[in-house]
């Protein structure tokens, strides 16, 4: 395994859904590389596949054709088994609506992936308290979700996808459910956590303004991915883009 492998890596990656007498073919021929370090933004129109694109960037599904690198391991012959592990020691994921088991206060939603993948109670308490309070949670620790704004879910739920340090986020529309005051201020937390720890991310938005912030921006078009080196490959303004 090269040192120098992208962290993730997608190449002809194809994906077909059948549709009764009719196949749809969502991704035709993806091809994507994120470097260690690098926050590449994801935009496309609504119904392009950028939810789909990240399942598979996941390993949480197969593509019909194509291959999937995570840091250099070729991933479409793996088992179960072995994705989920994958998953486990790599893959960190945020999605729009927050998931957090409502038994739970913060903490424990936080802990409780670290003592699935083998840590100390200890030391899972004490990394929780750190990512919970580094995103502004300090005073509200021992609160239920039901207990927090849709701001400070979503914090807990970025807490829990980064709890067990991965080597990329995957990220879909992570503040796509809030107010663009609490979208705006979530999203700084994100990346600031995000670049101080070192992490890849792969961040899926419509949010022009929050893609500006990323290293680099990518669109998903009529299945595949372009690179916007162009600030103007799409108006911002545009009525039809999503």
């Amino acid at each position: 395994m090269s040192k120098n492998a992208p962290i993730l890596e997608l190449k002809k990656v194809v994906k077909i859904f059948d549709q009764g007498a009719q196949k749809l073919e969502v991704l035709q021929g993806v091809d994507l590389d994120i470097q260690s370090g690098e926050i590449v933004a994801l935009l496309g129109p609504s119904g392009s596949g950028k939810s789909t694109m990240l399942q598979i960037a996941g390993l949480l599904e197969q593509p019909s054709k194509g291959e999937i690198y995570l840091n250099g391991q070729k991933c479409s012959k793996l088992n179960d088994t072995m994705r989920t592990l994958l998953r486990r020691d790599y893959l960190g994921f945020v999605y729009q609506y927050h998931n957090l088991l409502g038994d739970f206060d913060a903490v424990e939603n936080v802990v409780i992936p670290q003592l699935i993948a083998g840590k100390k109670k200890k030391a899972a308490f004490e990394r929780a308290k750190w990512l919970l309070s580094r995103l502004g949670l300090e005073k509200r620790l021992k609160h239920r979700p039901a207990a927090l704004s849709g701001g400070e879910q979503q914090r807990v739920a970025i807490a829990r996808a980064l709890a067990n340090a991965p080597k990329l986020l995957l990220a879909d529309e992570p503040t796509g459910n809030l107010d663009p005051k609490t979208s705006d201020i979530v999203f700084s937390e994100l990346m600031t956590i995000v670049k101080e720890t070192g992490l890849s991310a792969l961040v899926a938005t419509h949010n022009f303004e929050l893609a500006d912030k990323m290293d680099r921006k990518v669109m998903l078009m009529d299945g595949k991915i372009v690179d916007m080196r162009a600030s103007a490959f799409i108006p911002k303004d545009s009525e039809n883009f999503y």
